[in-house]
């Protein structure tokens, strides 16, 4: 990699100095140095692997703080984790870097980095770096570890099952909306929250683990609770029905898009919430519930696995609700 004209330091340089501390603590990474790096789980567990790229203008705005940049990346990838069961291990990052980053900016970056990695005991094995003249990207592949056979998979629902999800939905999708434009009548705090939900996940990581043997199947909204939902209902063959009023909106959102169907409509169709969506039989109820508690993260009730295909939102009365996009699409 060359400077093109930036303060930026040259590959190497860059990985000692600001991402070789990030690996230290990590026996198989080898300080950066090497061109691969080993892991092992531990005795009876096996390996969970999992990977998201971020792109500027996608994922996250240019303006968005580069420790912010760095978490969300991060947090993506332990909410896929934190779906399955699973406890965060290792990562690798590749990083495609434009001209206008600069050295400030990688220092935030990988501060952010670390702040994250002692929040969540991950640490950083490998990667790679290079140039683009496109907009920056990221890639994280993260692993975690599970007891063998314990997945908790998306192909496990039954129909009868309970669906779950995990905190408030449609937070991340107020918070852009905010940083587009919307949301002058609300106050400086609600505002703050929002955009923190959208810029700074919370991948629920010990809720996760809580429902190892009490979640017959499990997803992280990321593309939207209604979209992400639908992959449990094709990959376990049932229906998915979810009362939009149950659908749960925090405080700062309602005062943002307010409290009613079509606020809540919106809020399922958002996306990057990172929260876990999840079905358990309802003989399990109490144990989610108590679950929940034990992880210390509100859970909500919003529907039922039946028998047929697809997944549809009614409403107060039990009518299906027209949804002509039921969350983001890559392609």
């Amino acid at each position: 990699m060359t400077n093109s004209g930036s303060d930026r330091p040259g590959e190497f340089e860059m990985i000692a100095r600001l991402f070789a501390p990030l690996s230290h603590s990590a026996p198989g990474a080898f300080g950066l140095t090497d061109d691969a790096a080993t892991i092992a789980p531990p005795a009876g567990e096996e390996l969970v692997v999992t990977a998201d790229a971020l792109v500027e203008g996608v994922h996250f705005l240019r303006d968005d703080p580069p420790e912010s940049i760095a978490k969300k990346s991060l947090r993506m990838n332990l909410s896929d984790l934190a779906a399955k069961g699973a406890k965060p291990m290792a990562y690798l990052l590749a990083l495609s870097l434009p001209d206008w980053i600069d050295i400030a900016w990688l220092e935030t970056f990988a501060r952010g980095l670390g702040e994250d990695q002692r929040a969540y005991e991950i640490h950083l094995i490998g990667g790679d770096t290079t140039r683009t003249p496109g907009p920056l990207t990221l890639a994280i592949t993260a692993m975690g570890s599970i007891p063998r056979g314990t997945m908790i998979r998306r192909s496990g629902a039954q129909a009868g099952d309970l669906i779950f999800v995990s905190g408030t939905i449609g937070d991340a999708g107020g918070g852009l909306a905010i940083l587009k434009g919307e949301g002058d009548s609300i106050s400086d705090a609600q505002r703050a929250a929002l955009i923190a939900r959208y810029r700074e996940p919370l991948p629920r990581v010990t809720l996760g683990l809580a429902l190892r043997g009490i979640a017959s199947a499990s997803l992280d909204v990321s593309d939207g609770l209604l979209a992400d939902l639908g992959h449990i209902a094709e990959t376990s063959k049932v229906r998915i029905a979810v009362d939009v009023m149950r659908v749960p909106l925090s405080p700062a959102l309602q005062a943002c898009w307010r409290d009613d169907q079509v606020a809540r409509v919106r809020a399922a169709t958002a996306g990057d919430d990172y929260e876990i969506a999840f079905t358990a039989p309802e003989a399990n109820r109490s144990v989610v519930l108590e679950a929940a508690a034990g992880a210390g993260v509100a859970v909500t009730e919003i529907g039922r696995a039946e028998a047929g295909h697809g997944v549809v939102l009614l409403d107060a009365g039990g009518r299906e609700i027209a949804v002509p996009r039921k969350g983001f699409t890559h392609f």
